[in-house]
This record gives structure tokens, C-alpha cells and sequence, in this order.
């Protein structure tokens, strides 16, 4: 993991293999952002035009790479498109800043040590600046042969030094501290997220779940075929009963001694998608792997929350299966009695996600949480909606739904409150079974959300999240997202948790 500390040199006398400044697009060009002004010095006041020269025009995404001249210790100066110019008195919105640092970060493969020098007006700048560096400072390597002198030009950046802070201000120290926490474990997710599914499967899943509870004190239980079995959980073996490698319920649990509140997090594990019997069609398979991200997110939240000390509790559920086709799968037309003691007939085999999601909901609403909020990969109609960054958020309780909406606008996730319109339900009528686990076509992103309604408790404020489109990119990289698993949610349940930590949400 790259390295973070808050450095208390100055952009010209910091020793480093990199510094990074911000510019910005100005009406007329590009504009040197604040916390540049030394680089600017060096270059004789024309920076921005010396920039302009090389095409860069300060939008976001940008980067130009130029050497050092004399006054700086650096030799290598990345000037990072921040966007438009902000109107008067007002800073960078924190997104432009986390996916400048995020950009420079990606650039700066194979370097040891960089200076970031983007503007830092607060807290929480340095905090979005700290966090996109290190989120952007990613490499996904554990397949590929680093022994090789030659490949560590492929490692990421060693270490970012904040430029800009307040090393001794505890206020800075401790966003530093979040940044690191929030950051590693988000790359921990990615690395799940990415990990072939011939190594992570259910069993492995949960033994990574077991070594983090052990590492960071969280209590844990993991549920395999046999108690699964004994407690009826029919959603969860139903899907799972194909395939070689059996499924599991993970329940790992942060507990605070003076909290009032409490959350619970179900995260949709399938750590391969198959389809089942109904089998997706060629082109389809080659990302599944990625269909166990809501799980991710839902463990990295949890230990993030534990290392962040939260005044919460808080506990997430991993329903984890793989769907895979064979002599012992389910089929079309099969009937499973789910733990809630509910019936369901299986119409499709590939609309599995939300039979695991159905047992494990179920299972937390036990508990009586103050508020549960579910995180799947679920529809590719919510992809089809919204596209492949914005994730929807669906629910029983409206402003529970909203507030989820803001918290994720402020840490820089895009997403988008989704209707449950009530007519979508008798699709789901069955003759044979309590209710089939499919309905009608179109909507088929709030079919889902309306099938897993009915397995949440009574009186329990409950979200969903589906993150089919952002949990996996398989774009260009941009920012701090790099092709693969992104992390998506991650900052948003984290948020969510500080929030009810500080009793902001009722």
C-alpha cells in the first residue's frame, strides 16, 4: 500500500522524484492553481502559458508532464487538470480535487516518492486530495511476475507526500488517518474484486473475512453447507447447490460499547455468474467474477468503520454462493422455501443475486437493526437506466432513500434515488409459490427491489443499492478509477455509518 505523509516542506524545497500542481481551465486558458505558486516562481511566472504551449487546457483529466528548472528540488513537475476556474470565493468541489490526485497518482507508476500540491483550503481538501492519491496509486499485480528487476516500473507510486496541510493540527492528522483506512480497505475490495474466481470462491471469500475480523477485533461467524442446511437457508443453498464449492453466510460484527445505533449491511456474493441453467450467453461470462462486489463492499465497510472507531454498530452479512450449472443446480420451475419460511419459484436461474440477498435480509432483520441497507451487482436493467457509473438506490422509507442520495453526492459517488412502483409486484405472482423471483421485463431493476422488499423486516428503514454499473469498469481508467473492481459504495456506507455514529439521522 503507497504511503501517505503530511510533508511540512514547501513546494520548492521538497525532495522528491515528482511534484504534482494543479491548473485549472480559465476562460482564457489555463490557470495556475494555489499551492503552485513556488512552481510557478521557478518557471518565471509562466507556467500557465509554458502549459498552454503543451496542450494542456486545465480540464479535468488532463496531465502534462515537464521537467524541473532550477529553484525546485524535483526534477519532474505533473501538472493535473482540477476543471473549470471556481467562481469567486469558492474552492474546488472535493471530487475535482480526490480525481486530480487520482490522475497524477496513475501517472506516477514505478516513482518512489511524489510531492501533491494541489489546492488544500480545509480539512477536507487535504482529506479528498490524500484519499485520491492513494486510491489512484493502485496496481492490481498479484498474477503477474514482479521478479524482475525491470517490473518495477509497473509497481505503484511508494509514497505521497500532502503538501499544504497541517502535519501538527490533530484536525489534519486525523483526515489522514480516515483517508489511509478508507483507501486501503477500498483497495482490499478492489483486490477481491478482481481475484479470478478459480481462487476466491465462497470458502476463500470467507477466509479472508475470518483473517481481517481477527486482525482488527471484529466477531465473526461463517455458516457452511451443513448449518445453512440446519437453518433453512433456501435462497442461499438453492443457488449454490451447482457448483463444486459449496456457499456460506458470513456475519462479521463491529461493536461500539456507547452506541445507540445500529446498521446492518447484506452484500450479494456471487463470486462467479454462470447464470445457472439459464446460462448467459457468450459474451456475458468473461466479468463475473465481479458479481460478488457487493460483498466486498459491504466487509470493506465494516472493517473501515472498526479501524475508524465509529460510535455504531454495525453489521454486515456476506451471502456468498457460486451459480454454476449442473446435474445438482436449480432449475427453471423449481420451487425453494427460503429462510423467512416463504416460497419461491425460481423462473429464471440467472436472477439469482436476490435469492441469496433474500435469505440474508431476512436473517439481519432478526436483529432489529435501526436501518439495513443491501449492495448487489443485481440488474443489468439498472445498468440500461442509469449507465455505468451511477448506481440506484431504492426503499421502503423515502427520506432514509434521500439521505443515502446526498451522503453519496458528497463523497463522490454518483448515484440516483429509484421509484418501487407498486403495479410491478403482480408480475411476481405465482401459481405454484409464494412469489416467483421474476416479473416483468421492462423495470426489471424495481422488480428486483420489490422482490427483496418483501423479505426485510416490519418497521425497519432498508435501502438498495444495486451497483451493477459502477462496482466494475471496463472503460478507459479516469481519476482514481482504474479498469476492474472500483469499490463502488464503499464511501457511501462508511458516511453513512459516521453519520449515524453522530446521530444525524434520527
Amino acid at each position: 500500500m503507497t504511503a501517505l505523509t503530511l510533508s511540512t516542506s514547501g513546494a520548492a524545497t521538497l525532495r522528491a522524484d515528482a511534484l504534482v500542481v494543479g491548473i485549472a481551465k480559465g476562460p482564457k486558458g489555463p490557470v495556475v492553481a494555489a499551492g503552485a505558486e513556488a512552481v510557478d516562481k521557478a518557471f518565471d511566472g509562466k507556467l500557465a502559458s509554458v502549459l498552454e504551449t503543451l496542450g494542456a487546457s486545465g480540464a479535468e483529466g488532463d496531465l502534462t508532464k515537464l521537467p524541473a528548472l532550477s529553484g525546485l528540488k524535483t526534477p519532474l513537475v505533473v501538472a493535473v487538470g482540477l476543471g473549470p476556474v471556481p467562481e469567486k470565493d469558492d474552492a474546488f468541489p472535493a471530487e475535482a480535487l480526490r480525481r486530480a490526485a487520482g490522475t497524477a497518482a496513475r501517472a506516477l507508476v514505478g516513482v518512489k516518492k511524489a510531492g501533491f500540491a494541489l489546492p488544500i483550503e480545509s480539512v477536507e481538501d487535504a482529506e479528498a486530495v490524500a484519499e485520491g492519491a492513494l486510491l489512484g496509486a493502485y496496481n492490481f499485480t498479484a498474477y503477474q511476475d514482479q521478479a524482475d528487476e525491470k517490473d518495477a516500473k509497473k509497481l505503484p507510486l511508494a509514497e505521497v507526500a500532502l503538501l499544504g496541510a497541517k502535519p501538527r493540527d490533530k484536525a489534519f492528522k486525523a483526515a489522514a488517518e480516515r483517508a489511509i483506512a478508507l483507501a486501503e480497505e477500498i483497495n482490499r475490495a478492489r483486490d477481491l474484486v478482481n481475484t479470478p474466481p478459480n481462487d476466491l470462491y465462497p470458502e476463500s471469500f470467507a477466509a479472508v473475512a475470518q483473517a481481517a475480523a481477527k486482525e482488527h477485533g471484529l466477531k465473526i461467524q461463517v455458516l457452511d453447507e451443513k448449518a445453512l442446511a440446519k437453518g433453512n437457508y433456501g435462497g442461499i443453498l438453492g443457488v449454490g447447490q451447482g457448483a463444486a464449492h459449496g456457499p456460506r453466510l458470513v456475519k462479521i460484527s463491529y461493536t461500539h460499547p456507547k452506541a445507540e445505533k445500529s446498521l446492518a449491511y447484506v452484500g450479494k456474493g456471487i463470486t462467479y455468474d454462470s447464470g445457472g441453467i439459464s446460462l448467459k450467453p457468450a459474451g456475458h461470462n468473461e466479468t463475473m467474477k465481479c458479481d460478488m462486489a457487493g460483498a466486498a463492499a459491504v466487509f470493506a465497510s465494516v472493517v473501515t468503520v472498526a479501524r475508524l472507531g465509529l460510535k455504531v454498530n454495525v453489521t454486515g452479512w456476506l451471502a456468498l454462493a457460486e451459480n454454476m450449472p449442473s446435474g445438482t443446480a436449480t432449475r427453471p420451475g423449481d420451487v425453494l422455501r427460503m429462510y423467512s419460511g416463504k416460497t419461491v419459484e425460481v423462473l429464471n436461474t440467472d436472477a439469482e443475486g436476490r435469492l441469496v440477498l433474500a435469505d440474508a435480509l431476512t436473517r439481519a432483520s432478526e436483529e432489529n437493526p435501526d436501518a439495513i441497507v443491501d449492495v448487489a451487482t443485481l440488474t443489468g436493467a439498472m445498468m440500461m437506466a442509469l449507465g455505468s457509473r451511477t448506481f440506484g438506490i431504492m426503499g421502503n422509507d423515502e427520506s432514509f432513500r434521500t439521505a443515502i442520495h446526498e451522503i453519496a453526492e458528497e463523497v463522490g459517488e454518483q448515484s440516483w434515488p429509484m421509484p418501487m412502483p407498486a403495479e410491478l409486484r403482480k408480475g411476481m405472482n405465482s401459481d405454484t409459490a409464494d412469489i416467483a423471483n421474476m416479473g416483468e421485463r421492462m423495470g426489471g431493476g424495481l422488480v428486483a427491489g420489490l422482490f427483496l422488499q418483501e423479505f426485510v423486516g416490519e418497521d425497519i428503514a432498508w435501502a438498495h443499492l444495486d451497483i451493477a454499473g459502477p462496482a466494475f469498469h471496463e472503460a478507459a481508467p479516469f481519476g482514481y478509477t482504474h479498469k476492474g473492481g472500483t469499490g463502488s459504495s464503499i464511501r457511501t456506507l462508511v458516511k453513512l455509518a459516521e453519520r449515524t455514529a453522530d446521530g444525524d439521522l434520527g
